[in-house]
């Protein structure tokens, strides 16, 4: 059973957790929402990263393995309506799962250390659902941090959290790192800073991608501007075989994290 159930949409920890919704609220209280099942498993496997957990009923009997770790690992399971749940989560249909977490982003000098293999930049990203996604994809790609620079979107927010589908729990994630001092560090730490840009000379076909390297990743629309252009050790593009125009960020990114990945695998058998 949960500790109680909510069916007030104004109770005060209803209200505490909904203003997590707005960038603010956030970063005053340094917590955010994990909602669904996927995400709330990640956020739990993660210690003391969770808070808070609101169940449905349903929510409950569907995925009593994720609630049953929430108390084993001492979070208060708060039961809520679905008047309740309605007025947390952030999605049209709610899966009746909604984490409160602490903040989980490192220092740069944390997550990058020397020896680090694949890094994943992003730069001016403004869409939340993009940059979740690169996230996702750095994970699986083995990446060993993710580097959201300042004028990039918030990777606390709700959709970044849930395109991320738990990734965000996985590597190590810095946020609000200015670009300039986060290439300087990067290449302090050994890795060669390429800038994946349309604008790029060279193609991913002619670059050696056997050593440690970090991927700048630009804006949606325009793509990275000229003085970070600058920053990286080349700017390389993904070559268009076909007659598309362009690819978007996130398959863009997923294209070159994954061919640093396999390069680098190679270079190791």
């Amino acid at each position: 059973m949960a500790v109680s159930e909510l069916t007030n949409t104004k109770s005060p920890r209803v209200k505490a957790a909904k203003r997590l919704a707005k960038r603010a609220f956030r970063e005053r209280d340094r917590a955010f929402l994990a909602e669904g099942p996927q995400a709330v498993r990640e956020a739990l496997a993660s210690p003391d990263v969770v808070t808070e957990l609101f169940a449905t009923a349903d929510a409950e009997a569907r995925h009593g393995d994720i609630v049953e770790a929430a108390r084993r690992a001492g979070v208060p399971v708060f039961g809520a309506s679905g008047e309740v749940m309605a007025e947390l989560a952030q999605t049209v249909t709610p899966q009746g799962l909604l984490a409160v977490c602490r903040f989980v982003h490192v220092p740069l000098a944390e997550a990058v250390r020397p020896g680090a293999g694949l890094v994943a930049v992003l730069t001016h990203v403004r869409d939340p659902g993009n940059a979740g996604t690169v996230l996702r994809t750095a994970d699986a790609a083995g990446a060993g941090a993710v580097v959201f620079t300042d004028a990039s979107v918030d990777p606390y927010n709700g959709k970044c959290v849930r395109a991320s589908a738990g990734s965000l729990f996985h590597l190590p994630v810095v946020t609000g790192a200015p670009v300039a001092s986060a290439v300087a560090h990067l290449k302090d730490a050994g890795l060669r800073v390429l800038a994946a840009d349309g604008a790029g000379e060279g193609t991913l076909d002619d670059v050696d991608l056997s050593g440690p390297v970090a991927w700048l990743f630009g804006n949606e629309a325009w793509g990275l501007p000229k003085d970070v252009l600058e920053l990286a050790d080349e700017v390389v593009r993904v070559p268009i075989y076909g007659r598309a125009e362009s690819l978007n960020l996130a398959t863009a990114a997923a294209v070159c994290l994954y061919a640093s990945a396999r390069a680098q695998r190679a270079a190791r058998c």
